[in-house]
C-alpha cells in the first residue's frame, strides 16, 4: 500500500509547480511546442523546456509526429482532478467555518465543477445576487431553502407571473417570516400553483441552500455546526458550476416528500 502512496506522491510533486500546471492546461486547449508556449506564458525557453521534459518523463504529455506536444490520457485525466484542488485552495478560509455535511460523496468528488465560484459575503450582498438570479431567469427558478427572506417573495412572484416555472424545496422546520401567508394570498400565489407554474416539495432538513435559474446559480453551504447560512454564498454563471447545482437540486428534488403547508409556522 505504501508503494501506491509513494507513486501518487510523486505525481503530486510533478504538479507542484504553477508553470507545469499552466503548461498542462495550455496543452489541454491545443497541442504546442516548448518554444511557442514559452512566448504564450511569458517565460524563458530553457525553463519551459525543462518542465516539458519532466512532464514527458512522468507520462503526462507526449510528443507527436508533428513535433508538437499534447496530453496523454493520464495527463488529460489529471487535469480533471486539479480544479477540485483549485476550488478548495481558493475557498479555504470559507471552509474553515463551513462544511459539506450531508452532501453525498459523489457530489463532493465533483467539487472541481465549482472552481469558478465567486465568494460573496454579507447578507445584503447575497440577497442582491439572489434577486439578480430571479431577474435574469427566462425559463425557471429552482430553490432549496431553510429560511424565507420576506423581501424576496414579491420579486420572485413577479417573475413567476411572467411565465417563469418555479420549483422549490422547503425544510420542514423552515424559518417563515411573519406576513408570508397574507403576502402570498395578496399576490395570487395559489392561482400560480393551479396553473402549474409552481411545484413544491419538502425535506425533513435542509442545510445547503441553492438558488438557480437556467444559466446561473449560487450555493450556500452550512456552517460547521450544521446551521444553514445565507450570509455568504458561492456564485457563478459558469456552465460547469451550474451543472453541479442543477444536478444536486434534482437529486434532492426526487428524494423529497410531498409539500405540507400545515407544517409551516410563522
Amino acid at each position: 500500500m505504501s508503494d501506491l502512496y509513494d507513486e501518487t506522491a510523486e505525481n503530486f510533486l510533478e504538479l507542484a509547480s504553477s508553470q507545469r500546471l499552466e503548461i498542462l492546461f495550455q496543452l489541454l486547449l491545443k497541442r504546442s511546442t516548448p518554444t511557442f508556449l514559452a512566448k504564450e506564458i511569458n517565460s524563458t525557453k530553457q525553463e519551459v523546456h525543462r518542465n516539458f521534459i519532466r512532464l514527458e518523463e512522468t507520462g503526462l504529455i507526449e510528443k507527436g509526429t508533428d513535433g508538437k506536444f499534447g496530453l496523454t490520457t493520464f495527463g488529460k485525466t489529471m487535469c480533471t482532478q486539479v480544479p477540485s484542488l483549485v476550488f478548495l485552495s481558493r475557498n479555504r478560509k470559507y471552509f474553515e467555518d463551513h462544511t459539506f455535511e450531508n452532501i453525498p460523496t459523489k457530489f463532493i468528488m465533483r467539487t472541481g465543477q465549482l472552481a469558478s465560484a465567486h465568494h460573496i459575503k454579507g447578507v445584503s450582498k447575497t440577497l442582491e445576487q439572489w434577486k439578480s438570479i430571479y431577474k435574469n431567469a427566462n425559463e425557471y427558478i429552482y430553490e432549496m431553502l431553510s429560511e424565507v427572506p420576506l423581501d424576496l417573495i414579491e420579486p420572485l412572484i413577479k417573475r413567476v407571473k411572467k411565465g417563469i416555472r418555479f420549483q422549490y424545496i422547503f425544510a420542514e422546520n423552515i424559518v417563515i417570516p411573519k406576513g408570508r401567508k397574507s403576502l402570498l394570498k395578496k399576490l395570487g400565489f395559489d392561482k400560480l400553483i393551479e396553473k402549474g407554474l409552481v411545484e413544491r416539495k419538502m425535506e425533513s432538513n435542509v442545510q445547503t441552500v441553492l438558488v438557480l435559474n437556467e444559466k446561473e446559480a449560487c450555493v450556500m453551504f452550512p456552517t460547521i455546526d450544521g446551521e444553514s447560512d445565507i450570509t455568504e454564498m458561492l456564485y457563478s454563471d459558469d456552465p460547469m458550476f451550474h451543472e453541479w447545482c442543477l444536478d444536486y437540486f434534482r437529486y434532492c428534488w426526487y428524494g423529497s416528500d410531498v409539500f405540507k403547508e400545515s407544517k409551516l409556522k410563522e
